[in-house]
């Protein structure tokens, strides 16, 4: 089974590729495959990114004043407060 790689796993590997890239010591195939794999990883560092972000748009301030997170699914994200 492996391992899920966290998001700052993800962007090393993704600035490796770019570096790589950038070099210009790749052929072409292994171009391919290092342009591949980075546009698949940005695609879900971006994913990443956006969950996070939408975690901090959830962080209100309830009756008493006091901060707290709603999670996505809650019922509350429904109601008007």
């Amino acid at each position: 089974m492996s391992k899920k790689r966290t998001f700052e796993e993800d962007l090393a590997r993704l600035e490796d590729l770019v570096a790589r890239l950038e070099d210009g010591e790749l052929d072409l195939e292994e171009s391919l495959e290092a342009f591949e794999e980075g546009m698949k990883l940005a695609g879900e560092l971006t994913k990443a990114l956006d969950k996070a972000q939408e975690r901090v748009r959830k962080l209100v301030r309830g009756r008493q004043g006091e901060l707290g997170l709603r999670e996505f699914d809650s019922p509350d994200d429904e109601q008007d407060d």
